[in-house]
């Protein structure tokens, strides 16, 4: 009797350590794509983000992975809080931004010729605290432009690859939201002077790609992407970054 009740007891023991194995199965599954997918759970925050970008510019926006990071850091033009009025005492700034960035942002079909050409850059330095961040979102909410935020954390990674990666993606969601403003805050952290003994070989390639793609904006006359950097350092910036710069102001108290 008893070997009778252990036999029909048997089918539902390996069914339970069947679907016991299963589960611990696909959850190992699981843990190792999440770990090979570092940007999984954020890319699924992100995604309503490209679709509200979508929606703002009347058109279906098709983004990577990367440009989905990127995008999470873009505001649009009218959510911009600040206007060339509420930055006090730079009157002598905002007059020739207006003048040198906003009219060719406005107007690219007049600078589209070799006779007056559009700056692609705007270096903005001095001491902290002195309104640069909020001059250069005044000057993308008064533009019209989307207000791309890139910090040297931002787009720094761990991942082989993915820094190349994060930099193509701003300059090419950048030309998707045109007109659009690449703001690079503390500029220096990110494109500092190159060829020091401790410089890694992946923050080398790092800068060259941003030049490179930056110097593909300025040889299109028909894209409107322009890119801003702030910085309280703009002597440990890399020569070939201040050339790319064409206008620079100094933000001081």
């Amino acid at each position: 009797m008893w070997g009778i009740l252990a036999f029909n007891r048997l089918p539902a023991e390996v069914m339970t350590a069947a679907i016991s194995a299963a589960v611990v199965s696909a959850l190992g599954v699981w843990l190792v794509m999440m770990y090979m997918d570092p940007y999984g759970p954020a890319r699924q925050q992100v995604k309503s983000r490209a679709a509200s970008l979508g929606k703002r510019l009347n058109r279906r926006v098709e983004l990577n992975q990367y440009e989905e990071q990127v995008a999470a850091q873009a505001i649009a033009p009218e959510d911009i809080r600040v206007v060339m009025q509420d930055v006090a005492g730079l009157e002598h700034i905002t007059s020739d931004l207006e003048l040198k960035v906003m009219a060719p942002l406005r107007h690219p079909h007049l600078y589209s010729t070799t006779l007056l050409k559009q700056a692609r850059g705007v270096l903005l330095y001095g001491p902290p605290g002195t309104g640069k961040t909020m001059l250069a979102q005044a000057l993308a909410r008064e533009a019209g432009c989307f207000f791309l935020n890139l910090t040297a954390s931002s787009v720094v990674s761990k991942w082989m690859g993915d820094s190349n990666r994060l930099v193509r993606a701003a300059f090419s969601l950048a030309a998707k939201l045109e007109p659009a403003i690449i703001f690079v805050d503390e500029v220096d952290a990110l494109l500092g002077r190159r060829g020091g003994a401790s410089e890694h070989e992946v923050t080398l390639l790092l800068k060259t790609e941003f030049m490179q793609l930056w110097d593909g904006v300025e040889t299109n006359p028909a894209q409107r992407v322009f890119v801003v950097g702030a910085t309280n350092r703009p002597w440990m910036l890399d020569e070939a970054v201040l050339r790319r710069f064409a206008i620079a102001y100094e933000v001081g108290y």
